[in-house]
Parts: C-alpha cells; structure tokens; sequence
C-alpha cells in the first residue's frame, strides 16, 4: 500500500536519521581521514553520528540577553527625559 502524495512530509529526510547511507558513512570516514580511495566498501567501519543541538538556547542566556536589553532601553529613556524638563 502507498502513501497519497499529499500526506507525504515535504523534508522528511532532512532531520537526524540514526542510519546512514553506505555513501554518507564513506563522506563521514573522508572527513576523518579513516577511508582512502581503492579502501573496500564493504565492512566499512562504524561512525558515530550525533544529532547537533546548534540552534538551541540555554535559558540563562535568554533571559541575560532579554535583561541588557531592558536595561539599556531605561538608559536611552532617561537622558531624553532630562532633557525635556
């Protein structure tokens, strides 16, 4: 049985897959200097593949970066308010 097109998700193959392919172990093994050209494809050995948290924030860095802003917002509000009076 098939799946309707429309039900289909867009980039399912762009989030993190526990399982590589035979051609993305051997680019991994490249990068790591593990696998040279003539080297046998099969039996290749294992990589470790983690899932990168590169887009998260910690909390504490929120909220300090939330707290500059407020604070240099009263300071720019202070000096006009000086100068009007």
């Amino acid at each position: 049985m098939s799946i309707d097109p429309s039900l289909k998700i867009k980039g399912a193959l762009s989030r993190h897959r526990n399982v590589l392919s035979r051609a993305e172990r051997i680019e991994q093994l490249i990068e790591e200097e593990r696998w040279e050209e003539g080297d046998s494809v099969l039996g290749l050995e294992k990589v470790a593949h983690r899932k990168s948290h590169s887009g998260r924030k910690d909390k504490e860095e929120a909220v300090g970066a939330e707290g500059v802003e407020g604070v240099e917002g009263a300071e720019a509000a202070a000096p006009t308010e000086e100068k009007a009076t």
